[in-house]
Parts: structure tokens; C-alpha cells; sequence
């Protein structure tokens, strides 16, 4: 069966789940810096900032929220990513 795509052969490709956008459930258009219960969904346990295909952010949401991490991480609302060692 060589040469043959996944459709011809029968197999089901797979569609992965379409993530839903907590923004937009929740009802925001802006996202501030001071809302750190917010910000801490969009941060990894390591303090990293979690890219768009894990939250489901679009481009635009993400980099607000990315500004508002970092802006957060100025003022000490929330922890600075550790340093790589």
C-alpha cells in the first residue's frame, strides 16, 4: 500500500480538540495586570509563560497577556521565571 494517504487507506485522521478560548468565556476584552489569578493560568509551574497552543489564546490575546505577565513580574505581583542553570 505504498504511496497512499491516510484517507485512501481507510484510516480516520485525527483532529485535534479544539481548545476553547478562556478569554472569551469569561467574558474579557483586555486583560490586566493586576488580576494574578488570571495571569497564573497562562504561567507554567516553572514560571514560564505558556505559549498559544496549550492556552488557546489568538495572537492578539496572547501578547496582551504576556505584557500584562511581565508587567505583573515588575511590580512583584507575580514570580520572575528561575534562571536556567
Amino acid at each position: 500500500m505504498a504511496g497512499r494517504s491516510r484517507a485512501e487507506s481507510g484510516v480516520a485522521a485525527r483532529r485535534p480538540k479544539r481548545r476553547s478560548n478562556p478569554l472569551i468565556e469569561l467574558g474579557l476584552t483586555t486583560v490586566d495586570y493586576k488580576d494574578v489569578a488570571l495571569l497564573r493560568r497562562f504561567i507554567s509551574d516553572r514560571g514560564k509563560i505558556r505559549s498559544r497552543r496549550v492556552t488557546g489564546l489568538t495572537g492578539q490575546q496572547q501578547r496582551q497577556v504576556a505584557a500584562a505577565i511581565k508587567t505583573a513580574r515588575e511590580m512583584a505581583l507575580l514570580p520572575s521565571a528561575p534562571h536556567a542553570r
